[in-house]
């Protein structure tokens, strides 16, 4: 195991697991529709019941995803979480919003009514993709910050005693990560994140509520959502393709390459593979459920109201292809549009090949941990939910 094969290996790690939230988003975007698909008041009850199954998954994927990119990339957790202090702050106050909305919109002495946290929930549901997702298109787009690595302390300063308090990255401005949103292509692509989302919330609840009068308003919601998300999908991937990346080469220099994300898929076909596989099963999932029925591809079919399973799998193939495009083959995942130079590289920003190496032995054990939450997950959902779970223990 070299230096450089550990970094691209804990590269694959984040990649997977930022792939992993984005499918458990559908949490977010059934609750962001919840009064439209629950049509009554019990209805979104049901939904919310649903959903609240599986929104641990989700927050604990999200801190697994910061702490892993703590741990082997140490510069960027500084730079970004840092720097971009405001962006992160905001989507994890949506997650804690969405976590105490759950627990006391229906408790006993609840005087702000349930009304009130339910919009919790919705508010969650909406700027939490969205967020998320324009945090992942500044790995294409570029955020503004410095990182001045002459303040960096070395060994001989440490074993000295020369302790410098000097900051080693900074943001160029005082929006700490907001102005991101004011880059329209980071906007659509956030926006892309929220209706995908949504079309993953549809297709879970359709899955996993045996209630007719919910599916059926499900399907007529899935076109709305689907149809925006693929316009704003396309228009992002076409961009993408046609705009110049951060690239570097041996010496470290980092600098603009033309249409350098459609040469990573070009020099990386399995990640092309990987990318085409991916939307090809996010469109399968849809149309499974749109034609409500039997559908097939290429000899494969998806029964009614399975739609969920292709469609998460595809989202995690894409979501995996883009971040890797992102990083691998000597190209900049972290650019600084304020210094070019700036920019963060899998060379420039992993922690120690010591600490790397510590890390793949216990990455060892993640099969096991992804085994229990498959069990965790099937037992949990060994029945449909349907209306009777209103009135048990375990309501929301």
């Amino acid at each position: 195991m070299t230096y450089s094969f550990l970094q691209h290996y804990w590269c694959f790690i984040v990649a997977l697991l930022g792939a992993l939230l984005v499918f458990l988003l559908f949490v977010q975007g059934a609750n962001s529709l919840a009064k439209s698909l629950g049509g009554t008041e019990e209805g979104r009850r049901l939904v919310y019941n649903s959903t609240g199954r599986k929104w641990e998954f989700t927050f604990t994927t999200l801190v697994t995803f910061g702490g892993a990119f703590f741990a082997s990339f140490p510069l960027f957790y500084s730079t970004s979480f840092g720097g971009a202090y405001w962006l992160w702050m905001i989507i994890l106050f949506t997650f804690v919003v969405q976590a105490v909305s759950y627990e006391f919109q229906n408790k006993l002495g609840n005087f702000l009514g349930p009304r009130v946290f339910q919009f919790g929930l919705t508010l969650n549901g909406i700027l939490g993709p969205l967020l998320l997702g324009g945090a992942v298109a500044t790995f294409f787009e570029g955020s503004n910050f410095i990182i001045n690595k002459e303040n960096f302390i070395d060994a001989d300063s440490i074993s000295n005693g020369q302790w410098s308090m000097a900051v080693i990255s900074q943001w160029a401005n005082d929006s700490h990560g907001l102005d991101a949103l004011l880059n329209p292509w980071v906007v659509v692509f956030g926006l892309a994140v929220v209706f995908l989302a949504q079309v993953l919330g549809i297709l879970y609840i359709i899955n996993n509520v045996a209630d007719e009068e919910i599916r059926s308003r499900g399907r007529k919601r899935l076109i709305g959502a689907a149809v925006p998300f693929v316009v704003l999908f396309v228009a992002y991937l076409v961009h993408l393709m046609l705009k110049d990346g951060f690239a570097y080469g041996e010496d470290g220099v980092i600098y603009m390459e033309p249409y350098k994300y459609f040469n990573n898929l070009i020099d990386m076909p399995n990640i092309l593979v990987v990318l085409i596989m991916g939307i090809v099963l996010v469109l399968w999932g849809i149309a499974s459920e749109v034609f409500a029925g039997k559908f097939s591809i290429f000899n494969f079919q998806c029964s009614m109201h399975e739609g969920i399973w292709p469609a998460g799998v595809g989202t995690v193939l894409t979501v995996l292809a883009l971040l890797l495009c992102s990083a691998w083959n000597n190209t900049a995942y972290y650019p600084s549009t304020a210094d070019l130079q700036s920019s963060l590289t899998l060379a420039n920003s992993c922690a120690s090949e010591t600490t790397l190496r510590t890390m793949f032995y216990v990455s060892l054990l993640v099969p096991f941990v992804l085994a229990y939450i498959i069990y965790a997950w099937r037992a949990i959902d060994n029945k449909k939910l349907d209306k009777e779970e209103l009135y048990s223990d375990h309501a929301y």
